[in-house]
């Protein structure tokens, strides 16, 4: 039964995860901490306009690392320098970079012990949008850089979960991309889909939020307990 109040994307609260107790939270960045999306359109276009992809490429698939993408695009040889050409783009451009509604203050209540960030694009490009958004980085930082394989692959969340020192089972994932949803899935973790670069419909997910303001946590000593705002 739906509770007053709640949207219907997120009727299946009291069967996901009301009550459980997490030992950590594995945030996304891109599209689920700060919108970076518009940055991220632009600086694809402009890439693959430079390397003659033509009028029918739109963008990025949102989620999955720049390296793996681009070698679905253009010829083995050419990978290196468009990822290097592309980095260069997306440094360069954080116009409108922003925290999302509700996102600094859920990471802010988290302990640090607790709390992660997870994210498909390399170390200095994550540092330099949550910067560029006025966003403060956790202590924990995944990034591809760090890893053999990325999202949709569990080894990012099972990284992030070692790093914590904590059992991935009882960890929630916290994506706005299906292929971020799917890596967490694979690594045995709970999740938590939020709409925005997707639609509700398009993330398979425990419970999917319309917003991070939509949630909160309380403190236990063996983890955090989420709670679902109601909309007012």
């Amino acid at each position: 039964m739906t509770q007053p109040g709640i949207a219907p994307l997120e009727t299946s609260w009291e069967e996901a995860l009301q009550g459980q107790v997490f030992q950590a939270v594995l945030f996304d960045m891109d599209g689920t901490l700060v919108d970076s999306t518009q940055a991220v359109t632009r600086s694809w276009l402009r890439w693959g306009a430079e390397v003659g992809l033509g009028p029918s490429f739109t963008g990025p698939e949102h989620g999955v690392p720049a390296r793996q993408m681009i070698a679905t695009l253009v010829a083995e040889e050419l990978v290196e320098t468009s990822v290097t050409r592309l980095t260069e783009f997306e440094l360069a451009d954080t116009d409108g970079v922003r925290i999302l509604a509700g996102a600094a203050e859920l990471m802010a209540s988290i302990p640090e012990a607790r709390r992660a960030i997870v994210t498909s694009c390399a170390r200095q490009l994550c540092l330099v949008r949550l910067d560029a958004a006025g966003f403060p980085a956790p202590l924990t930082v995944v990034t591809i850089d760090d890893t053999s394989r990325g999202k949709p692959f569990p080894e990012p969340f099972l990284l992030a979960a070692e790093r914590l020192g904590v059992d991935p089972a009882r960890c929630v994932v916290v994506e706005d991309a299906p292929a971020g949803l799917a890596a967490a899935r694979a690594a045995g973790c709970a999740t938590i889909g939020v709409v925005g670069t997707h639609r509700a419909a398009d993330l398979e997910a425990d419970l999917v939020v319309s917003g991070l303001d939509r949630l909160r946590v309380s403190v236990q000593d063996d983890g955090v307990v989420f709670h679902l705002v109601t909309e007012q």
